[in-house]
């Protein structure tokens, strides 16, 4: 059986802004995307609300996507793919970050994984990378997450994440124009974003697999 790690944020975890809780398992791409793949196929959702690429979080702890990562992967291995989409969590003005510096923080942890020996027979598992959908303006809860800056810095996710997959050797999906952000809030998935992500990243983890 192919093992399948998907590695994010709230997105990933499948945050419902309407509730404050959690889609259900059949909601949330990651089990969209297991239910696609079948039954060969281990899916495995690492998705954990308030992770950013390498930033420690003062106001949110064990947020340092690169802290957990290794472990992460030592503890699922051995993993066929890992499926990694990080960043938004990173444009929040708390950290001060340029869209340059984000795509570099994920370029750190297509590195983790390229040492992990977490793939078969020791290897590295294949990556598929995605850039996070842009942040839009959505309501007060946006200001007060901090994502005043996001829209403009995530807009440039796409551009500079096939850059940084190109150079790690990981596949590139854009999920800019294939998942839709509820408008409400600006940055979670609506439902029919996750079914839509899930489609397209199953189409990309078969080619891997």
């Amino acid at each position: 059986m192919a093992v399948v790690l998907c590695y994010g944020d709230s997105n990933t975890h499948g945050f419902d802004q309407a509730t404050g809780g959690r889609y259900p398992g059949d909601v949330r791409w990651p089990g969209v995307l297991a239910a696609l793949l079948g039954p060969s196929v281990e899916v495995i959702s690492e998705g954990l609300n308030g992770r950013t690429t390498t930033w420690d979080d003062p106001y949110m702890p064990d947020r340092n996507g690169r802290t957990y990562l290794g472990p992460c992967l030592a503890s699922h291995a051995p993993i066929d793919a890992v499926v990694l989409m990080l960043g938004t969590n990173d444009t929040k003005t708390i950290f001060a970050r340029s869209a340059p510096e984000i795509a570099a923080g994920v370029s750190a942890l297509l590195d983790v994984i390229a040492a992990s020996g977490a793939g078969p027979d020791g290897a590295a598992p294949k990556v598929l990378l995605i850039a996070p959908p842009p942040v839009l303006a959505g309501d007060q809860r946006t200001e007060i997450w901090g994502f005043g800056d996001a829209p403009a810095k995530s807009a440039r996710f796409g551009e500079l994440y096939r850059i940084v997959a190109a150079t790690g050797g990981a596949a590139f999906l854009d999920a800019s124009p294939i998942a839709e952000v509820d408008p409400a809030d600006g940055v979670h998935l609506t439902p029919a974003g996750h079914a839509a992500l899930a489609r397209a990243v199953a189409h990309e983890v078969r080619a891997l697999l």
